[in-house]
């Protein structure tokens, strides 16, 4: 069995990385949301990344993957597709499984560690 990676060490790394430039975020339904990720680590079971959005509003879904998150920056919504919903403010942490739909609505650009796990070659 694989060792888990020291998650610690990318969320503090998370605060510090210079990510590449932001493109247009797909489906925004409120704002003008820019978003900018990097991979941090992967290997066939899991991916550890950093992503960032400015404010606005946008659906998200997982599907064929689960995902674990810290908010390392910035706030926010995220509403699932059954009402239920959590504030994202530094130190939150959220989990979505594969078939998860829901709306982000960021106040402000958000910065988030995440990890993927259930993606085959992640």
């Amino acid at each position: 069995m694989a060792s888990i990676p020291d998650l610690t060490r990318y969320i503090e790394q998370a605060t510090a990385v210079e990510l590449p430039a932001p493109t247009p975020r797909a489906g925004a339904t409120e704002g003008d949301p820019h978003e900018s990720a990097m991979q941090l680590y992967v290997d066939d079971q899991i991916e550890i990344g950093v992503w960032e959005c400015s404010a606005g509003r946008f659906p998200g879904a997982r599907a064929g993957y689960s995902e674990s998150m810290v908010v390392v920056r910035g706030s926010g919504t995220l509403t699932s597709e059954g009402g239920d919903s959590v504030e994202l403010a530094p130190g939150s942490v959220y989990v979505s499984l594969d078939g998860w739909k829901g709306e982000w609505n960021l106040r402000e650009p958000l910065r988030k560690v995440y990890w993927i796990w259930g993606r085959t070659g992640a």
